[in-house]
């Protein structure tokens, strides 16, 4: 008895010195990201892509810090699907303070498991507007923008139990509050200074994911690990606006045109390559309308052909219009957010574009009026005078323009006479007395 109780003391000992500790699992880790530009495709798919990552890598949940001024609709519709299908929390923070959840970022917001607002800030104003300044005139068309984008947000913030009577009206109305205001009105579930005070208030929250279980924070302890935007999505998300991607094309088509009507000088053709890359990287996340795109290609043939033909500005006028209109038709308008480029950048691209081929033209026809000073044109009725008398047929030198010619004439020309060119016979002139 006594060595089987020996042996069950060394037993119990050798677990005690191999496990002197009790075994802690480790902190849960929360992803996140900041976004602070407009909702964009590049943005979109940085926002989808971190949905999947926190997924896949087991993270407790996807922390948004957003400050957004709108955007795109299919892009809005792709975010609020991904953040509704997701089997992860999506916890929007609008933060820092004085920043703001405009427009397409009323309806990610909405569409969060948890939404929380910093001090200072604000969110509304879901009008159907458009990034680029454009908005359709039809009454018709946007009644109907209105009352599908009105009927959307008020099915998101159902689906979360939020406030739907205010998510229309942010829609049809523009209506925008503060953080309290928010607060009050159901709009947002939480008001936190900091993204410490944030993790500690979400702690324990329950929420339904896209599965349609219910999941617990655990936020306390949690380690928080920031993934931010790598260049080819920061790149993208600048140059995803439609005035952007307008200029950058616009200026890679002045590129390339200086190139070609000056071979060899390589920096416009270069800078100007570089541009248009820029801008069909940009180009293929917008809806880019084929009519906008030929009318401008249609401006520049009709610029070029008032350099080689005399419309007297016939030509200049029909460029300016038909590059106006294209620039105005360049992108298609959405179901919802229209977005296109701004009517006066398009005004102020087309006149500089004209005025600089109106310049061009006068330039041309100055050197075509202008009389040569060069060459057999340059020297006929050129004036000098006498440096030798010049006997009838018989040569003699004359001085025109700083330099000295051997000459002959008809007539006989007394040394210092005035005298002027009437023809040239290779290197001898035929002259005249004044």
């Amino acid at each position: 008895m006594n060595l089987k109780i020996l042996h069950i003391l060394f037993s119990l000992l050798l677990i005690c010195f191999f496990l002197p500790h009790p075994l802690h699992s480790a902190p849960p880790r929360i992803l996140k990201i900041v976004i602070d530009a407009d909702i964009n495709p590049a943005v979109a798919e940085y926002i989808v892509n971190n949905i999947e990552r926190a997924e896949e890598e087991g993270f407790e949940c996807l922390l948004i810090q957003m400050d957004t001024p709108g955007g795109l609709l299919e892009s809005t519709k792709t975010i609020v699907k991904g953040i509704l299908a997701s089997d992860v929390p999506v916890i929007m923070y609008v933060a820092p303070s004085s920043s703001g959840a405009v427009s397409a970022g009323v309806f990610i917001t909405m569409a969060c498991h948890v939404a929380v607002m910093a001090e200072g800030t604000n969110i509304g104003a879901a009008h159907p507007v458009g990034i680029g300044g454009q908005q359709d005139t039809s009454q018709v068309m946007s009644e109907k923008v209105t009352n599908w984008a009105s009927a959307w947000m008020r099915g998101i913030a159902e689906k979360h139990g939020r406030n739907a009577d205010w998510a229309e009206q942010a829609v049809r109305r523009s209506v925008s509050i503060n953080e309290q205001e928010a607060l009050d009105k159901n709009v947002i579930d939480y008001i936190c200074e900091t993204e410490a005070d944030l993790l500690k208030t979400v702690d324990g929250v329950t929420v339904e994911l896209g599965s349609g279980r219910d999941y617990t924070l655990s936020t306390a302890d949690a380690v928080v690990v920031e993934n931010r935007m790598n260049w080819r999505y920061r790149i993208l998300s600048k140059i995803s606006n439609p005035n952007i991607a307008y200029i950058l094309m616009i200026l890679g088509i002045y590129g390339l045109f200086f190139e070609l009507q000056n071979p060899g000088t390589l920096i416009p053709g270069i800078i100007g390559s570089i541009f248009l890359i820029l801008a069909f990287f940009a180009l293929q996340t917008l809806p880019v309308s084929w009519a906008g795109v030929l009318l401008i290609l249609l401006s520049l043939i009709f610029f070029i052909l008032e350099v080689k033909v005399a419309s007297f500005g016939l030509l200049t006028i029909g460029g300016v219009v038909a590059m106006f209109l294209g620039s105005l038709m360049l992108f298609e308008k959405t179901p919802s957010f229209p977005s296109g480029v701004d009517w006066r950048l398009a005004l102020s691209v087309a006149l500089f574009t004209g005025l600089f081929f109106l310049f061009a033209l006068g330039m041309v026809l100055k050197t075509r009026l202008t009389k040569p000073t060069t060459g057999r044109e340059g020297l006929i009725g050129a004036k000098g005078y006498a440096v030798t008398a010049i006997k009838p047929n018989r040569e003699g030198d004359v001085r025109l323009k700083g330099e000295f010619w051997k000459a002959t004439s008809s007539e006989e020309i007394k040394k210092s006479d005035k005298i002027e060119v009437t023809d040239v016979d290779g290197l001898i002139l035929n002259v005249k007395k004044i």
